[in-house]
């Protein structure tokens, strides 16, 4: 549980004490330009993942491995972060054997196919402000280009943002489908006789990054 909850924490207490993302406008581009790269701190980043069949679910995480957040003024404004696809942990499964077994069909060519494909990929297009946003909520809606098993798909989705005193943070959720990357295997949506056995075509990913100025 230490783990997960110091690097949580260190989110918190600079998302809490940043200025509030919506006082730039940060979904221009043109920002992104020269603007300095913030430095990945994977050993203080969080990414967890969450995904459901119909009978059961699994939960667990992933490491980062390198990337960068842009930053101009007091606002995030880019950014590219890695992940090693290779890492992948079920932290609800207890069982040494039962985790192997997951991880490697999770990890094989029916999912992630991490041999061939060994990281996923974040590219951010826009930060943009969410108006009227409370102190303690998410405050910008981010657009980026995500890429897994080597297809690349838009997403937008809310998150807290901020920077202060050279450490940019960001924190939120994303829901992913799965079969628009090519991962069909399960979907109810392309096999209909499946039952009970099916695995649902969205997951969630919940991340904490934090990066620093170099």
């Amino acid at each position: 549980m230490k783990k997960f909850l110091l690097p949580a924490l260190f989110a918190a207490a600079i998302l809490g004490a940043a200025p509030v993302a919506s006082a730039q406008k940060m979904n221009s581009a043109k920002m992104a330009t020269n603007a300095p790269a913030y430095a990945l701190q994977p050993q203080l980043s969080i990414l967890g993942w969450e995904g459901k069949a119909v009978t059961h679910g699994h939960n667990g995480t992933m490491n980062f491995s390198t990337g960068e957040l842009l930053v101009k003024g007091n606002a995030i404004v880019g950014g590219t972060v890695t992940v090693d696809m290779k890492s992948m942990k079920a932290t609800d499964i207890k069982d040494a054997e039962t985790q192997g077994k997951f991880v490697g069909h999770m990890s094989s060519d029916d999912f992630f196919g991490a041999e061939k494909f060994p990281t996923s990929t974040f590219k951010i297009v826009s930060v943009a402000p969410i108006k009227g946003a409370a102190k303690t909520a998410d405050n910008a809606t981010i657009t980026g280009d995500m890429t897994i098993k080597g297809v690349t798909q838009r997403l937008s989705f809310p998150a807290k943002v901020g920077v202060k005193d050279g450490v940019a943070a960001a924190t939120g959720k994303m829901t992913i489908d799965r079969t628009k990357f090519g991962l069909k295997y399960g979907s109810k949506s392309f096999f209909d006789t499946l039952g009970d056995k099916a695995i649902n075509d969205n997951f969630d990913l919940t991340f904490n990054v934090i990066a620093k100025k170099g």
